[in-house]
């Protein structure tokens, strides 16, 4: 960890401020992603995904394999 050399401790704060901002991000994603089985809902939490994944809050295959799975309990399958 830092102690004294500045760009040490500005990488500190950015990493804080960017982990906070990410953290609601995926908070919302998840909600979305709950939120049920309409069309409406599935789109939303598919952009929202996308968007994550876009924005590298979360890796693009985390964010296809979960709207694949979003896909695949929509249309009833199990598996």
């Amino acid at each position: 960890m830092a102690k004294r050399i500045k760009s040490g401790l500005k990488h500190l704060r950015k990493s804080a401020k960017r982990a906070q901002a990410n953290l609601s991000v995926k908070s919302k994603v998840k909600s979305l992603v709950r939120a049920g089985t309409t069309p409406e809902a599935i789109a939303a939490a598919q952009a929202a995904l996308d968007k994550a994944a876009a924005r590298q809050v979360i890796h693009p295959n985390t964010a296809a394999r979960r709207k694949s799975r979003i896909m695949r309990r929509a249309s009833g399958k199990a598996g």
